[in-house]
């Protein structure tokens, strides 16, 4: 049917006119209701107008462990690692290490760094931490022994591991609840190392911001899962005898695992949340073991379903981690961060999503490795799961003032 020269015309002006009054009508109405509501919400929050400014909050630098470990993790994060120039020896590594303490040691206390050419930057340090581990390559060039756990995982069937996100001589850990402080800091430690390493990858991550949850809440990853319930608790022994190295040249530091984890978000959507719960073996909503009420639960694996199956199957990811069914139990500290980057160009998939996966234990031969091989052997969160990156450093006992990190071990 041919429309008529008036029909194409939207409105003629009087009714053009009306409309744009009524509208202009409604969203003043609509702007000035939701202020009230606004304001009024704002005054029945009194905590949250009261909730101090954190951004001058500082993390000590020297110690007897490095900040970063038992610190309680931040929002923001950024993992670089770097490989160590031809022709850098010995004394360039002692060189390069004691102008990243110095710079670390101002950075954490907000104190500009010595050629910071942005102190303003420096000026909030939002409980910012850098932590340093040691690559082999390092140890090598620094003419050191490292300890023979100190090498690539073993290959796991499950891995798909990208060169970009693998290895390293020297890793730096830089974090905070503020993500511009973290940004300015890495880029500060960089241009310390610049003359002596190249850069091989650099990952961001992310955690909930600073007041969104109750402190000391378990985080919880991209697959809406809590993360991290079996955690030791910072400050207690029992996170000591889990974490710190008691013997050797790294007495007083702990091993690092970090594996960047792919999350298959768009095939996650597709299952339902029984089988999520049966996956992980907890439950979504609080992360109370399959057998429990609430996260802190303790598990009972021998519990049966009426029909005889175990209400916490043997392919759950958290019996695979317990170890049960193997009469085994080790235990790690996770301090994990979320990724959220864009898809390939030109992929169906809508997310490249995951995780950097960050664990410390005090003797990774023991601890790490027999939970990684049975999580790769049988845990059914393998179908959404694929670490596309690995690397194992030791990270170094702290130092106290006058000292570089790492001092104790290569000196």
């Amino acid at each position: 049917m041919t429309r008529s020269p008036r029909s194409e015309r939207s409105t003629d002006p009087g009714r053009r006119r009306l409309l744009l009054a009524g509208t202009a009508g409604v969203g003043a109405l609509g702007v000035g209701a939701a202020s009230v509501g606004v304001d009024r919400a704002l005054r029945s929050t009194p905590a949250a107008a009261a909730d101090p400014l954190i951004g001058g909050d500082t993390v000590p630098f020297h110690g007897v462990h490095q900040a970063g470990v038992e610190t309680p993790a931040p929002a923001a994060a950024t993992f670089l690692g770097l490989d160590l120039r031809e022709g850098v020896d010995r004394e360039g590594v002692l060189r390069m290490l004691r102008l990243l303490t110095d710079d670390a040691a101002r950075l954490t206390q907000g104190e500009p760094a010595l050629a910071d050419t942005e102190p303003e930057l420096a000026a909030r340090p939002a409980r910012l931490t850098l932590t340093v581990g040691f690559g082999p390559g390092l140890m090598r060039r620094a003419e050191r022994e490292a300890p023979a756990w100190l090498a690539p995982l073993p290959a796991f069937e499950i891995d798909d591991l990208a060169e970009e996100f693998t290895g390293g001589d020297l890793m730096l850990q830089v974090a905070a609840e503020d993500p511009l402080t973290v940004a300015h800091a890495a880029r500060m430690l960089l241009k310390d190392t610049r003359a002596f390493t190249t850069v091989r990858w650099v990952q961001h991550g992310v955690r909930r911001a600073h007041g969104v949850t109750r402190p000391g809440s378990t985080q919880r990853n991209l697959f809406g899962q809590v993360d991290g319930s079996a955690n030791p608790e910072p400050g207690s022994e029992h996170f000591s005898r889990v974490v710190w190295i008691d013997e050797g040249p790294f007495a007083g530091g702990t091993s690092m695992v970090l594996r960047r984890i792919r999350m298959d978000l768009d095939g996650w959507d597709e299952v339902d949340r029984v089988a999520r719960e049966q996956a992980s073996g907890r439950t979504l909503d609080v992360g109370a073991p399959l057998t429990g009420t609430a996260e802190s639960d303790q598990p009972d694996f021998e519990a049966v379903s009426e029909n005889g199956l175990s209400v916490i199957p043997e392919f759950s990811h958290m019996r695979r981690a317990r170890g049960v069914d193997e009469g085994e139990h080790q235990e790690i500290y996770r301090r994990p961060y979320s990724y959220d980057v864009p898809p390939p160009a030109g992929a169906d998939a809508i997310s490249e999503s995951g995780q950097v996966f960050v664990s410390f234990q005090a003797d990774l031969e023991g601890q790490f490795l027999p939970i990684q091989r049975r999580l790769a052997e049988l845990d059914l969160l393998n179908q959404w799961l694929t670490p596309i990156g690995s690397a194992v450093f030791a990270i170094p006992p702290g130092c106290a003032e006058g000292e570089y990190l790492g001092q104790s071990v290569l000196d």
